[in-house]
């Protein structure tokens, strides 16, 4: 199944797409937060969709696509996941996940402007699969147990302030990752059954050049091995969203001039959709 949220900022429509069809889910769910995916969801929309309830939306063609989830208790993020990334970065590939944190404030559409932030002249793109929880998650036993955890999964970019990460963060990344809409997320949620994860094309583009192609399958550490390893650290909600990591191509690795005002992003991941940035200038509050 695909999921979407369809509207203004703050009051999204949650749909199910359906091939060219967007199903109206409200006689199901009021959003598709951590409420709704925590319970057999699959089951409860499936048996709405049988019994006829859920009745095509209107007009969704011309709605804005926001995030597909509702905001999250907890932005989760895995860094240097893929060794060629690690590798432009100058580290060595990691030996355990590492993780840093955005804030829920981050997360946007998959096509609503990113604003470069303030005094920013390392602002960086980063495509990345995403994870949704569908069910708390603490101590699990083991990863054969993470998937029966698991939501679905999204497309993300994780825009990032190379400036601010590295030579003002004091260690740790976070600085450099929080600034409002520095997560667009989407254009769908799509159950596991749907895709493939350990084999998902990846693929960024700015202003129409190709900039990373990889797969799922160079990850370091698995989706399963994630999220057993988040486990023993955090308590995982439902509707919580992780990052797995981004593969080579960044404008970190000195190949690529870093974003202004004008660009144009494109990121998608095979099965998960594709989504469109403009980057524009940081402006004054009124």
């Amino acid at each position: 199944m695909k999921f979407a949220r369809l509207g203004a900022p703050g009051s999204e429509i949650p749909v199910l797409v359906d091939g060219d069809r967007h199903l109206d889910l409200r006689p199901v769910t009021s959003d598709v937060n951590g409420d709704f995916l925590s319970g057999d969801f699959r089951s409860r929309v499936a048996a709405a969709l049988a019994a006829g309830e859920l009745e095509e939306l209107e007009g969704a063609e011309d709605l804005r696509i926001g995030a597909p989830i509702a905001r999250p208790s907890a932005v989760i993020c895995i860094g240097m996941n893929y060794a060629a990334h690690a590798a432009e970065s100058g580290s060595e590939p990691p030996k355990i996940p590492i993780i840093f944190l955005k804030t829920p404030n981050t997360v946007v559409g998959p096509n609503d402007n990113v604003t470069i932030p303030r005094g920013s002249e390392k602002t960086d793109w980063e495509v990345e699969l995403g994870i949704v929880i569908g069910k708390r998650a603490a101590y699990l036993d083991s990863t054969e147990e993470s998937l029966d955890h698991v939501a679905g999964f999204v497309v993300a970019n994780d825009v990032s302030e190379r400036a601010f990460q590295m030579d003002v963060s004091g260690g740790q990344w976070s600085k450099g990752k929080i600034a409002a809409g520095f997560n667009p997320t989407g254009p769908w949620l799509v159950t596991p059954d749907e895709v493939d994860h350990q084999n998902l094309g990846l693929r960024s583009f700015v202003n129409g050049e190709s900039r990373q192609d990889s797969n799922t399958r160079d990850m370091i550490f698995s989706i399963e091995h994630i999220v057993h390893h988040l486990s023993q650290y955090v308590t995982l909600e439902p509707g919580d969203l992780i990052l797995t990591g981004t593969p080579q191509g960044v404008a970190l690795s000195g190949k690529f001039p870093y974003l202004k005002a004008g660009d144009v992003v494109d990121i998608e991941i095979d099965g998960l959709g594709h989504q469109r940035q403009n980057f524009v200038a940081w402006e004054a509050q009124k």
